[in-house]
C-alpha cells in the first residue's frame, strides 16, 4: 500500500497547523509533511526592500514544480531534501531539512487548492475555514513574535495583499476541498472523524 496524501488549506492563521500537529500526534512516527511555505521562490538578485515588496500571497510568488517533483518522490518512495524559508528575509535559507517517505504524507499550505498539479496528488483535501478576524489576530501575533516583523509592516500586507489574494485565490479554492473543517484542530467532532478514517485507509 502506498502513501495516504492529506492536504491541509486554508486562509492565514486559520488553523492548518494545529490540525496538521493534531493528525501528527495521533499516528507517531507514521507521519510525514511538507509544507508549501517552503517553496517561495527565491529572488537573490532583489535587495531587501524589494523583496520584502513581491506579493508574497499570489500563487506565483511559489516554486510549484519544485514542490510537485519533491512531493511525487516522497509519494514514490524516495526521502527528499526540503527546503527551508526564512521569513526574517523573505528569501530561502540555503539550508534544507530531509523528509523520509510516511504511510501518511501531510501537504499543508494556503494556497495548495489553488493549484491543479498539486490538488492531483491528494487524496484527501481538507480545508481549514475560520473567521477573519480570528485569522488575522492570530497572523498579527505569530508575524511579530515568531518571524521578527513590524506591527506596521504586518498590517499594510494584510490590507494590500493578504485580504485581496484569500478573496481572490484562496476562499475560491476552498471548492477543490473534500471536507471544509471550522476551526481546525479546535474541531475535535471533525479530527475524531478524520483520525478515524486515516486510520481505516492506512490499517492504523
Amino acid at each position: 500500500m502506498g502513501s495516504l496524501v492529506i492536504g491541509v488549506a486554508g486562509g492565514t492563521g486559520s488553523g492548518k497547523t494545529t490540525l496538521t500537529r493534531a493528525l501528527m500526534d495521533a499516528f507517531p512516527g507514521k507521519t510525514s509533511v511538507i509544507y508549501h511555505d517552503n517553496y517561495y521562490k527565491a529572488f537573490p538578485d532583489l535587495t531587501y526592500e524589494e523583496r520584502k515588496a513581491i506579493n508574497w500571497d499570489s500563487p506565483d510568488s511559489f516554486d510549484n514544480a519544485m514542490m510537485v517533483r519533491q512531493l511525487k518522490k516522497l509519494i514514490g518512495g524516495e526521502p527528499i531534501d526540503m527546503p527551508i524559508y526564512d521569513y526574517s528575509i523573505y528569501n530561502p535559507s540555503g539550508k534544507t531539512q530531509r523528509v523520509e517517505p510516511a504511510p501518511v504524507i501531510i501537504v499543508e499550505g494556503i494556497l495548495i487548492f489553488a493549484e491543479p498539479a498539486i490538488c492531483d496528488l491528494l487524496d484527501i483535501k481538507i480545508f481549514v475555514d475560520t473567521d477573519a478576524d480570528i485569522r488575522i489576530l492570530r497572523r498579527i501575533k505569530r508575524d511579530v513574535i515568531e518571524r521578527g516583523r513590524t506591527l506596521e509592516s504586518v498590517e499594510k500586507q494584510y490590507i494590500e495583499t493578504v485580504k485581496p489574494m484569500h478573496e481572490l485565490h484562496v476562499e475560491p479554492s476552498k471548492h477543490n476541498a473534500d471536507i471544509i473543517v471550522p476551526e481546525g484542530g479546535r474541531n475535535l467532532v471533525a479530527l475524531d472523524m478524520l483520525i478515524h478514517r486515516v486510520r481505516a485507509e492506512i490499517g492504523a
